[in-house]
């Protein structure tokens, strides 16, 4: 595939009358421009998130949110979950797996699990990473509204797994 996709790139190249490796090269140099402008918010982002990790946080707002969440329909052993996933990816799939080795992948809340995590995104991460990369300064509501979409995500997964697969 790779090999095809370099022959692709060349006899484009080609057709346009352009330098190949002026153009990959260029192409490489606005890679590592943007790099360099993600790793301060990846420098800040990753510790954030592992020191709320560690702090135990996480747990305790789930544990108050399970009596809000079982009336809202969803599995109150998501909550974990609902808190992690705008925050770090690798957490809630870490979190997802152990939910789904717990309760088996064609329970209930394993399939709720799966829909929660193909639904939603890691919010404050593409805040923090897309935003810096395309130089956006005024991301005022861009957190309350995503977190909006988060939210309407995991309910909607929730109402719909148990539409289909019930208790």
């Amino acid at each position: 595939m790779l090999t095809l996709f370099a022959a692709g790139l060349l006899l484009l190249a080609l057709l346009q009358r352009q330098d190949a490796f002026t153009v990959l090269r260029e192409g490489a140099r606005r890679g590592l421009e943007t790099v360099v402008d993600l790793l301060p918010a990846l420098l800040v982002l990753f510790p954030a998130i592992s020191l709320l990790r560690t702090s135990g946080l996480p747990e305790l707002l789930g544990g108050l949110m399970e009596p809000v969440l079982g009336r809202l329909g969803i599995p109150a052993e998501t909550s974990l979950l609902l808190l992690l996933r705008p925050l770090s990816g690798s957490a809630a799939l870490g979190l997802g797996s152990e939910l789904i080795r717990q309760y088996g992948p064609d329970s209930l809340v394993g399939r709720t699990v799966s829909v929660m995590l193909g639904s939603s995104e890691t919010t404050f991460y593409v805040v923090s990473v897309y935003f810096s990369a395309a130089g956006v300064k005024g991301s005022r509501w861009a957190v309350p509204a995503a977190l909006c979409a988060d939210l309407a995500c995991f309910l909607s997964a929730s109402w719909i797994c148990r539409l289909l697969w019930g208790r």
